[in-house]
């Protein structure tokens, strides 16, 4: 199967199935002499790890990460690292029966069409649990940037009706709540909401918004490779991802172009600043130095225990109620796996971004 690789610089490729073996991602460009230890991946991986509260799929997996290559006494080799996590909480046989219909909502009927053959057990490779491999990636690529000054602060801005107040924002509460919403109040809401669709066997989509500080101006490309685009390339290929927007995004469509543009002025030490940040911090596909903003809008979980319609792969009409674990909302775990994405595409774009200039390359090698 092609697609399973990600980047040109910093370049993954994740690996296994939702009910296989294990699941793991092979990461190759790292640099040499990265501190990289298990706990530190680890940390990340805990984020999306399930079954941590009632508002995610009860399956139980410690998803403990080991490192097989590229690590040696604490410090990355430069060559290419492997992570595998092994699957430990399999049960297979809630998916028996959908190997003869397609459920709606998921990729059964499409790979049936691509490959003439699928793993039906739990979804597969389409299964969420391939994001493992990426989140592993994801903390080792973040681990890179924030030797930079660049940090990442993700979280959910709205779960179905229930969206966050701005004037209620508090980033310390991502951590207190099940939901990783900035805000007591809502994330209050949203599980009352959350609490209904489950009661009628049914799931809520929301939206993720991301906040990058510290990039640099001048990362990107101006015309293919964009960093918007790339960001967006990325978020896209999280498997329940439907929108995504930089800066206003669909906002900007309704502006003038004085109201929309982000005028620039100097302030009192001479640094060039942007009074506003509509554009959310990338200019012609390049990053300008303000805060990259941006957001990803999530699909309700396909799998609900509700009744729905489908069909047979024998051309029969029927009835179904997934059976199976899953979660009735996806946007609280796929925080962090938003987070993994912008970090593998920032450092790929800040390796690249090092032979844009031949100063900069002369510069590098004088000092060999």
């Amino acid at each position: 199967m092609s697609g399973s690789t990600f980047g040109k610089n910093f370049k993954i490729t994740t690996w296994g199935e939702s009910h296989g073996v294990g699941v793991g991602v092979v990461i190759d460009g790292c640099p040499a002499g990265l501190p990289l230890t298990e706990d530190e991946i680890q940390t990340w991986l805990d984020r999306r790890k399930p079954g941590q509260s009632r508002f995610s799929t009860p399956r139980k997996e410690d998803d403990k990460v080991s490192i097989q290559s590229g690590v040696f006494e604490g410090r990355t080799t430069g060559t290419p690292i492997s992570l595998v996590v092994y699957n430990k909480n399999q049960r297979s046989a809630d998916y028996s029966e959908i190997a003869s219909y397609y459920r709606p909502g998921h990729a059964d009927y499409t790979f049936d069409q691509k490959y003439g053959f699928r793993d039906y057990r739990g979804g597969g490779r389409s299964s969420a649990r391939e994001t493992v491999g990426r989140v592993a990636a994801g903390a080792v690529a973040a681990k890179l940037l924030e030797r930079l000054g660049i940090r990442f602060l993700t979280y959910v801005k709205s779960i179905g009706p229930v969206a966050i107040d701005p004037a209620r924002f508090d980033a310390a509460e991502i951590c207190k709540n099940p939901l990783c919403m900035p805000d007591a109040q809502a994330a209050a809401d949203a599980q009352s909401y959350l609490q209904t669709c489950m009661q009628s066997g049914n799931s809520s989509g929301g939206i993720i918004e991301g906040i990058i500080t510290g990039v640099p101006a001048g990362i990107g490309e101006p015309v293919f490779g964009k960093l918007d685009s790339e960001l967006a390339r990325a978020i896209f290929s999280i498997g329940a991802v439907k929108g995504f927007e930089i800066g206003d995004g669909f906002e900007a469509a309704r502006a003038t172009g004085l109201s929309n543009n982000d005028a620039f002025y100097y302030d009192e030490t001479g640094k060039l600043c942007k009074k506003t940040n509509h554009a959310g911090g990338i200019l012609g596909g390049i990053s300008d130095g303000d805060d990259i903003i941006y957001r990803a809008a999530f699909k309700p979980t396909p799998s609900i225990s509700a009744k729905q319609d489908t069909v047979t792969k024998n051309g029969e009409n029927i009835s179904v109620c997934v059976k199976g674990r899953h979660d009735p909302v996806i946007v609280p775990r796929a925080v962090v796996v938003v987070e993994a994405m912008s970090a593998l595409t920032l450092a790929d774009a800040v390796l690249e971004n090092m032979a844009a200039q031949a100063d900069i390359v002369a510069h590098f090698y004088q000092h060999l």
